[in-house]
């Protein structure tokens, strides 16, 4: 070995890098290299903190809220002195008790950013919600009474305004850049503690936990009162806002998740132009699609989002969509996922066409939506009522299987133009999940309106292999698979 070599082994064994040679291996002279390379690589945040820490701010918030008379009428602190210290609270008539003023209440500590240095701050929704007063805090300890923007409860982002000029306003960076790995840091107030700052990296990206939101997910510390801070990537550029962490305990666990900043600057840019965001939808309850479903209608891969009922007089329903269709792109995107589609669909604006893919029995099929605003979901509609039924079919007797007709009002009071009703099930059916009242509307991907499509299709399958049964059962329509006995 060298002399060079030699000296090499001595600095990373003095700098600490190099822990035991037995927990190595053999040691090299290129490995003493890479760990050399690893520790010189550690970050430094020093500067961010120096470039992003006056953009963020304390946010504060009260409301009013009645004073609370404890025992007797008396002030509820004075009560809990007396009962603290076992001495008898007195009987003060009601007349004489005095009436209680509204009053501020401290309501919740949070955190927040600079969004624009005319005083938009961002933060989340839950830190400001319920609130009546907001107060921001700036790193030079300036306080200002705060207006509410917006607030998007489905992001959990929101917008207040402070009446300042010249402020430090963040670089958004991008998100796409992000990569799983990479060193991020979060600036914010836990449990009050202003201009606290941790680090860590990004754990997963596209991190499925909400309607509308893919989330970062870092292993950034973050506990209450970092809610509305921003996360921060080396460059200084703020990648998302924090809002969330998983915990049995109520403490940090190692695991936070953060609104993609791509997602909130959508958000706020309607938030800060109407007040309020507009979402598109289409007017149809989904659900995944397993690989066993998949497999069994020819799909491929599991895959796209699979239509459990369709809303009456909504877009999906005027553009043909039906129950137990798969879209599987929206406007020429894929849909890998069941969240998906509600992201891609909500961040259309309402009014427009846009196109859908759907593989309806073993086909696919594009077809043209004009998208509407959001609304509340509708209650579903109660099941049908089983009456004036023919005599039950027995060609799914090998299955355990009986089904008869369904009669012009039940087609009319579920808008189908056909199908047929179980009327009972045992068995491989009922293992399927099957149940007396549902409806089927298709087997093996052959559509069936009628008993005599329902004995055509049963007679011609093959009953060593599973069978994929579309059904409804009251407005939602969903797949079983009925796998032969054994």
């Amino acid at each position: 070995m060298s002399l060079l070599d030699w000296k090499l082994l001595r600095s990373v064994a003095l700098a600490g890098a190099f822990t035991s040679i037995a927990g190595l291996g053999a040691f090299s002279p290129s490995v003493a290299l890479a760990q050399s390379a690893v520790v010189r690589g550690l970050p430094d945040f020093t500067e961010l903190v120096e470039q992003v820490g006056p953009s963020v701010v304390n946010i504060r918030t009260t409301e009013k809220a009645a004073g609370r008379a404890g025992a007797a009428g008396m002030d509820e602190e004075m009560a809990e002195f007396f009962r603290r210290f076992g001495v008898p609270i007195p009987n003060v008539p009601r007349q004489q008790r005095p009436q209680q003023q509204p009053e501020e209440q401290p309501r919740g500590v949070g955190s927040g950013f600079i969004l624009t240095p005319d005083g938009f701050v961002m933060t989340n929704a839950h830190v400001v919600e319920g609130a009546d007063e907001v107060i921001v805090t700036l790193t030079d300890k300036r306080e200002f009474k705060a207006k509410i923007v917006g607030a998007d409860k489905r992001t959990d982002v929101a917008v207040v305004k402070i009446e300042a000029t010249g402020l430090p306003a963040v670089k958004v960076g991008d998100v796409g850049r992000l990569k799983a790995g990479e060193w991020v840091m979060a600036i914010g107030s836990p449990f009050g503690l202003e201009n606290t700052v941790t680090a860590g990296i990004v754990s997963a990206k596209q991190r499925d936990t909400g309607d509308y939101l893919p989330f970062i997910q870092t292993d950034v510390a973050i506990n209450p009162g970092n809610s509305g801070g921003p996360l921060i990537n080396m460059r200084g550029e703020v990648v998302g806002i924090n809002s969330q962490i998983y915990s049995r305990s109520g403490g940090f666990m190692g695991i936070s998740f953060a609104i993609p900043m791509d997602e909130a600057i959508r958000v706020s840019e309607q938030l800060r132009t109407a007040g309020r965001v507009t979402r598109g939808r289409i007017g149809v309850q989904i659900g995944p699609v397993t690989k066993d479903v998949a497999e069994s209608l020819g799909l491929g891969k599991a895959q796209g989002a699979l239509v459990t009922g369709v809303e009456s007089g909504s877009p999906a329903e005027k553009a043909g969509v039906e129950a137990g269709d798969i879209i599987t792109k929206f406007e020429g995107k894929p849909i890998e996922k069941v969240a998906d589609l509600p992201r891609l669909v909500g961040n259309t604006k309402p009014g427009s066409k846009s196109s859908l893919t759907v593989f309806r029995r073993g086909q696919s099929r594009d077809l043209s939506v004009t998208i509407a605003e959001i609304e509340p979901d509708k209650v579903a509609a109660k099941s049908p009522e089983r009456e004036e039924r023919g005599k039950p079919s027995t060609a799914g007797q090998h299955v355990g299987l009986a089904v008869t007709e369904l009669t012009d009002a039940q087609k009319k009071e579920l808008k189908l133009k056909g199908g047929v009703v179980v009327t009972a099930a045992s068995e491989s059916a009922a293992r399927a999940g099957l149940r007396e009242g549902d409806v089927i509307l298709a087997v093996a991907n052959t559509e069936v309106l009628s008993v005599k499509d329902f004995e055509a299709v049963m007679n011609k399958a093959d009953k060593s292999k599973t069978l994929s049964v579309l059904y409804r059962r009251g407005e939602w329509a969903q797949y079983a698979l009925i796998r032969p006995a054994r």
